[in-house]
């Protein structure tokens, strides 16, 4: 008889170990998803504090360089295309809309570094307060979507990585099932690195 209560005993013990572990993971899933989702407002955040910015710099390029109406064109015609595509939080297990939204936001990178590219050949516009103020300021935009993508991809991967071990998994193919993994930002090489700024 005390052989079986012993087993029982450590039965129990084994089961409550059990719970114990798989219950300091169940806030774990849902905590890290807000995270992220967090982290991804910012991200959006610093991309329409770039595209509020752009407005009043292609103004005052424009004063300058009224022969450039094709890099002005381009550089207003990618901040409409990028201000107009919206990933909510909701959208973020959709690969396909995250990538369009990141292209979207490469294109308008590579339009800003033309537009930059071109204060080059304009002296008179590359010594005016405004413009240096505007570029200044699209500068530490450019650093800032950086940080903040930086802080969306630890965020992501982190929720992303609670769903696949344990005890996350548990709570995942259990209580979360209609959790699913988030895409991860992966800007393409080169084309949303942050525009040049020379002085």
């Amino acid at each position: 008889m005390d052989r079986f209560f012993t087993r029982l005993r450590g039965l129990a013990v084994a089961a409550g170990l059990g719970l114990g572990l798989a219950g300091c993971g169940y806030n774990a899933i849902p905590t890290q998803e807000q995270a992220a989702k967090a982290a991804w407002s910012q991200v959006q955040n610093e991309y329409q504090r770039r595209a509020d910015l752009i407005p009043n710099l292609v103004s005052t390029v424009q004063g300058y360089a009224k022969q450039e109406k094709d890099v002005l064109t381009a550089v207003t015609e990618a901040r409409a295309k990028a201000t107009q595509i919206h990933v909510d939080a909701a959208d973020l297990t959709d690969p396909a809309k995250v990538k369009q939204f990141q292209d979207a936001q490469a294109a308008l990178s590579g339009a800003l570094g033309r537009l930059l590219a071109v204060s080059e050949n304009y002296p008179d516009l590359k010594s005016n307060a405004n413009f240096l103020a505007l570029q200044s300021q699209l500068e530490g935009t450019e650093n800032r979507i950086a940080v903040a993508r930086k802080d969306y991809i630890a965020a992501v991967r982190d929720y992303n990585t609670t769903l696949v071990t344990m005890p996350g998994v548990i709570w995942a193919s259990t209580v979360f099932r209609s959790k699913q993994p988030m895409a991860e930002f992966t800007a393409d090489q080169g084309s949303a690195a942050a525009p040049k700024v020379k002085f």
